[in-house]
């Protein structure tokens, strides 16, 4: 056979550990019970998938897994504990539009070390550096159940909040909507944006608790005792009962209904909520400038507390605040069986004094770790059907406040379930206990659940 030099071709290194990672990945995930499945060579950013697998059965939950092999030396600021590993913003752009948990794993050819982290979806987390566990994020058995719980969807029509301490009832992120029993339509000459207009020209404070659709007025308030009755044809004011409009089959029509939902809880709780429309989320207003503020209310047995506006002073200028954190969720509105609901996504927002939007959002978001503790989700969606319900009738506003704007959206306690195993702890994550603050995950406040 013929063979000259210059026709010679060379494997990198770089390739040849790259391909005995992948072969020691996929013999751990098989040695777990996974099935591993190799993507070919013109892969983009996910070198194959571990398929969850029951006693051997396949399950078609799938994970994508992105492989990073080095043959020895220290990762990123690695210690006996951890150690730190920054994204390449190309895998992150991509891995953005997956329909799939992903996680790196990071193999290390010196001492067969694998370890793993779940790349975080959310919107508004700082997200290019992962940080490892050397104990708790060992790719072994020991990770079967935090592994398998990436592919339970936690997104969509609510979440199971697991239950605490060994028991087996999980609360559903859902609270229950008590709708009014008349909704007043109208027809309009105007769209939104000239209705708003028309409104601020009457001079009056503008409310937006309404919706306009082709020509069409919808509210729960009477716009004829309110300034939206500049917007109306006030002789074309009619009640109808809200069934005939919230239940509506065609989509579209549920979405407008779900628009007028958001802009009513916006106005019913305009004194204590705010909303930040860049990040989408409602979140608890400050009172003064750099001031906390301090939910109290009852629990079902006795008297608790939340944090809801904390103010953290900055550790590199004396007397000055650094930031402040404010309770914060992110709502969804959803139709059910012939049952509206709205789904708290908790999360946090963050401002200078409490009134202007912080301009580094993200990395305080992803420090704080979005909630990511069981107890801490399980106290969030307990304190926030008892901030929107706390100025129902027969209730007490424990802010000592004027009562505010009428109310007209009732909510109903999160269902719970019975699950027929216990979800374990740290698939949701742990907390240093000193991280476990605010009141909402101390045990007074799940004595009623």
């Amino acid at each position: 056979m013929f063979y000259h030099w210059l026709m010679g071709k060379k494997i990198t290194d770089n390739q040849l550990i790259g391909e005995l990672g992948e072969a020691a990945v996929r013999k751990r995930f098989l040695s777990m019970g996974f099935q591993f499945d190799h993507r070919s060579r013109l892969e983009a950013g996910i070198d194959g998938l571990a398929e969850v697998m029951i006693e051997g059965e396949p399950t078609a939950r799938m994970i994508a897994v992105q492989i990073k092999s080095t043959r020895a030396g220290k990762y990123t600021s690695e210690t006996e504990a951890g150690f730190t590993y920054l994204l390449d913003v190309k895998d992150l752009q991509y891995w953005k539009t997956s329909n799939l948990p992903v996680i790196v794993v990071m193999y290390r050819e010196s001492d067969d070390s694998h370890y793993w982290a779940q790349v975080q979806s959310q919107p508004g987390v700082e997200q290019r550096r992962l940080t490892f566990d050397k104990t708790r994020d060992v790719l072994d058995k020991s990770s079967l159940d935090r592994l398998a719980a990436l592919t339970v969807p936690i997104n969509g029509f609510g979440y199971y909040v697991p239950p605490l301490g060994g028991g087996e009832t999980a609360l559903v992120n859902l609270l229950p909507i008590k709708l009014p029993a008349e909704i007043f339509v109208a027809s309009t000459p105007f769209d939104r944006k000239s209705a708003i207009k028309e409104m601020y020209d009457t001079g009056e404070t503008v409310r937006y608790d309404w919706v306009i659709k082709d020509g069409t007025f919808w509210s729960f308030h009477d716009p004829r005792e309110a300034v939206t009755g500049a917007i109306v044809d006030l002789d074309q004011v009619e009640a109808v009962e809200t069934r005939m409009i919230g239940y509506h089959e065609d989509i579209d029509e549920q979405n407008n209904f779900a628009f007028l939902l958001r802009q009513t809880l916006q106005h019913q709780m305009q004194d204590d909520l705010a909303w930040d429309k860049d990040g989408r989320v409602f979140y608890v207003r400050a009172l003064e400038d750099s001031q906390p503020r301090t939910f109290h209310y009852q629990s079902a047995k006795v008297k608790t507390k939340a944090d809801v506006v904390n103010v953290t002073m900055s550790t590199k200028v004396k007397d000055k605040v650094g930031f402040v954190r404010h309770h914060a969720f992110a709502p969804k509105f959803e139709c059910m069986m012939d049952q509206w609901f709205l789904m708290v996504s908790p999360t946090y927002h963050f401002t200078t004094n409490g009134y202007y939007r912080h301009p580094f959002p993200d990395a305080l978001l992803s420090g704080k770790k979005r909630l990511e503790n069981n107890a801490a989700i399980r106290g969030q969606v307990i304190m926030w059907h008892r901030f929107l319900t706390k100025n129902e009738e027969g209730g007490t506003d424990l802010f000592a406040e004027p009562v505010g704007p009428a109310v007209v959206l009732r909510f109903d306690p999160p269902p719970e379930i019975e699950l027929p195993t216990t979800v374990p702890d740290d698939v949701w994550g742990r907390r240093p206990a000193a991280e476990q603050d605010d009141g909402e995950t101390s045990g007074s406040l799940f004595d009623e659940v």
